[in-house]
């Protein structure tokens, strides 16, 4: 039987850094409020001339490069986001473009901070069920410091901006690849996570713009405790249809909400020491960035080997969540043979 397999990856952080002291004095609270609330050190900020499509380009690029492949081998390009450059048409179109992957279809994907695991349970599903698709590049990227109120300490000081991205293989050896995928949606929760207006319901005018119905607002503690109760579930759901043990996961690269609660997640969960592999410190909670940044950062530190057994999970707006188990190729490249035509 074949699956898909992670053959590259990559990811891009903006140069601007936004350090925690300098946001406190701007948000008005003492110098290590943030660090000892959310245990966020400094967070990217895009450049001015910067937007998610060339955050996400930029990844793809460093993912393709890793992965030894052209982007003419791309035959499905999936972007993550909930900061698209504009309402239409998808960043993914622009992304395309910008490699000059003519071959590849594109589109977005919207599931806010679990965008990214979205995007790659699709991407999977139709390598392994369409058979015109032997290559995908999956994307998570955003660019959170467009829509924040940076005089709101509630959101301010947990976002950044960066974009990540892992190339999609298939894989027949039977050796390596996603073993299983789970993702949840509770729409009755939807007010947690939201940007007011600017859509169909509240079109952009001058009174919205006035009030501020276009920065990111959060319900934080509500979100905080449906997280809390999410993602020990999660993991278990997944570790079973996977038909793994928590003991046999080499790495977990989950979505970056939190210093605080990666922590109780880990505390929770009884991990060893280093297994929940973190960047909150140096980047924030990038939204869909967030899970692939952490891989792409794991795997240059060197922190898989072959077969590696890894999770990936996340929550984020909608109420979403998901995640995707696989097992780590030892050498992804020479799977290459597998993907170009």
């Amino acid at each position: 039987m074949s699956t898909s397999t992670v053959i590259g990856t990559g990811s891009y952080l903006p140069r601007r850094v936004l350090g925690s002291e300098e946001l406190a004095r701007r948000v008005g609270v003492p110098e290590n409020w943030i660090v000892d609330k959310t245990g966020i050190r400094e967070r990217r900020v895009a450049a001015d001339d910067e937007a998610t499509s060339d955050l996400a380009t930029r990844a793809a690029r460093r993912a393709l490069r890793t992965a030894r492949l052209d982007p003419a081998d791309l035959d499905l390009i999936v972007l993550a986001t909930s900061t698209p450059d504009r309402p239409m048409p998808a960043t993914a179109s622009t992304v395309q473009a910008n490699l000059g992957a003519r071959q590849a279809v594109a589109f977005d994907v919207d599931a806010v901070c679990s965008g990214f695991v979205y995007a790659l349970v699709v991407a999977h599903s139709m390598l392994n069920s369409e058979g015109w698709a032997r290559t995908a590049l999956v994307v998570g990227a955003d660019t959170y410091s467009r829509v924040l109120d940076y005089t709101d300490r509630r959101t301010a000081v947990l976002f950044g901006d960066g974009a990540g991205a892992v190339v999609l293989g298939r894989d027949t050896s039977g050796g390596s690849g996603i073993r299983a995928t789970t993702l949840g949606t509770d729409g009755t929760l939807a007010d947690l996570v939201q940007i007011p207006a600017g859509g169909s319901r509240r079109p952009a005018s001058a009174q919205t713009v006035e009030a501020g119905d276009h920065y990111f607002a959060m319900r934080g503690g509500d979100v905080r405790r449906l997280a809390n109760q999410v993602f020990p579930a999660l993991v278990g759901q997944l570790l079973k249809a996977a038909s793994l043990e928590l003991d046999q996961v080499d790495l977990i690269a989950a979505h970056q909400a939190n210093g605080m609660m990666l922590t109780d997640w880990s505390r929770e969960l009884g991990l060893r020491p280093g297994v929940l592999h973190r960047t909150v410190e140096r980047y924030g909670n990038t939204g869909a960035a967030s899970v692939p940044v952490t891989l792409d950062d794991a795997v240059r530190a060197g922190r898989l080997g072959a077969a590696a057994k890894l999770l990936m999970v996340a929550f984020g707006g909608g109420m979403t969540w998901g995640g995707v188990a696989l097992d780590w190729a030892a050498d992804p490249a020479v799977l290459r043979s597998n993907c170009v035509r």
